[in-house]
């Protein structure tokens, strides 16, 4: 994917607002009508939609790894109370972390949608693939929006403020229905692989993974093994886990879909994800700290090395760009151990089954981290095995994105979290709706706030 970003100016007023989806700026259908004109404008458009992922990243991580027990905040410091809040379960409706995301996730489904919407009536070679790429976008874009939120708005086409004002909030399976439709046509609109400059464009794998998690996240464990069965052996596992995370090998053969930087192009970089100043006043739990064995390889990934004046986190570790001062190292949004976990745990969930293959890929995973293996009797039934996964998913994917959804998609937020002296209220499983999303709708009988908040 190139991710140097030129934008024509069509589409830089078309996409430069941040606004909540109920308060887009009315088009000039003239100026939107004319950008549309080829292959290449739709390409342009594409790129614009990939690249909102890169500003939704640092929203992410405040989201989901303050919410989980892998890190947490002993005291606000300034600028930091809505992130302390989240971490401690007393967020409300007014946190700004909170309208931001719902702003920013909205957004970037305004620019799929504009691509899927317009494209229809083209024709021209890649028209097929870009409307896939577009809706696997959405798709993954919906996919946290539910899981943040729960009932949310489902917009599929571009519409007017006054429009927006009469889309209530749909239900949660409805919003699945929706995603699992755009990754199941993406898949068959989409490529195996990308060559060149556009590695890391989605893939057909990337939709078959994501539709994996998608299932898996509403316990429909047989679709999830049968979809995710299709990309066994499409990808493999790096003999040296720290590898998948190096800056010198982006798009290793392990990563199926990654969100891309480059710190070498200005505003194409990062700040250090997780760098802080003194390693005394690391965020990192010490249930995350203890739960590795000394002799597992994933350990070092979570410790610190000096840069300068700073402590970079060693997962993500790279040294800032002399003439853009930022970092590029890539944040993989889904890789194949992932794959192969999600898949023994569909295995397992259909029929424990001490001699089947469940174990096999479970062991794939854990034996690369330098474990030995997992047999019957160390997993002598289908709830064992399902803690095994539970914590080998925590050790394998620590800042990735995936623990918080993991123990509220098992259902065990409640006993984790008590670990690290967080009691957790069921209703906070998601987060409440923005107020002021609510303010603008004034209409409580399409769009109310979540029970409890």
């Amino acid at each position: 994917m190139k991710y140097k970003i030129i934008i024509l100016f069509a589409v830089l007023s078309l996409y430069s607002c941040e606004k909540g989806f109920l308060d887009l700026a009315p088009h000039d259908e003239a100026n939107t009508e004319n950008f549309y004109q080829n292959e290449n404008d739709f390409n342009t458009a594409l790129i614009a939609a990939y690249a909102k992922l890169q500003s939704e990243i640092g929203i992410y991580f405040e989201m989901i790894e303050y919410r989980s027990d892998n890190i947490e905040l002993s005291a606000p410091t300034a600028g930091t109370q809505d992130r302390y809040n989240l971490d401690k379960f007393e967020e409300t409706s007014a946190n700004g972390i909170l309208l931001d995301a719902w702003a920013t996730y909205y957004n970037g489904i305004l620019r799929c949608n504009e691509v899927i919407s317009r494209i229809k009536s083209t024709d021209f070679d890649m028209k097929d693939q870009y409307d896939g790429e577009a809706r696997f976008l959405r798709a993954f874009t919906y996919f946290n929006l539910v899981r943040f939120w729960g009932d949310v708005p489902i917009i599929l086409a571009p519409v007017s403020p006054e429009e927006a004002l009469n889309i209530g909030r749909s239900d949660v399976r409805k919003v699945y229905e929706s995603i699992e439709n755009d990754l199941l046509k993406a898949i068959d609109q989409l490529p195996s692989s990308y060559s060149g400059v556009d590695a890391g464009r989605a893939t057909s794998g990337a939709a078959k993974a994501l539709l994996g998690k998608v299932y898996l996240s509403q316990k429909k464990f047989a679709d999830a093994k049968n979809i995710l069965e299709e990309i066994l052996g499409d990808y493999s596992l790096l003999s040296n886990v720290a590898d998948v995370f190096s800056v010198n090998n982006k798009m290793n053969s392990e990563i199926i879909f990654a969100i891309r930087f480059n710190k070498e192009v200005v505003g194409e970089g990062h700040g250090g994800w997780f760098t802080v100043s003194d390693v005394s006043i690391s965020p990192i739990t010490d249930v995350l700290k203890d739960a590795y064995d000394a002799s597992d390889n994933r350990k070092n990934l979570i410790e610190y090395t000096q840069s300068g004046a700073a402590f970079k986190l060693n997962k993500f570790f790279d040294e800032s760009s002399s003439t853009t001062k930022k970092e590029g190292a890539d944040y993989i949004i889904l890789r194949y151990a992932d794959v192969l976990l999600m898949y023994a745990e569909a295995l397992n969930e259909i029929a424990y089954n001490p001699n089947g293959d469940a174990f096999k890929y479970l062991n794939e995973v854990h034996e690369r981290a330098g474990l030995t293996t997992f047999t019957s009797s160390d997993l002598p039934d289908q709830a064992s095995f399902n803690a095994a996964i539970l914590k080998e998913r925590q050790l394998e994917f620590p800042f990735e994105g995936h623990r918080w959804f993991d123990l509220v998609r098992t259902g065990t937020a409640k006993t984790e979290m008590a670990k690290n002296g967080i009691i957790v209220d069921e209703f906070r499983y998601i987060f409440p709706v923005p107020q002021t999303e609510i303010e603008k709708m004034n209409n409580t009988d399409i769009f109310d706030q979540n029970p409890g908040y």
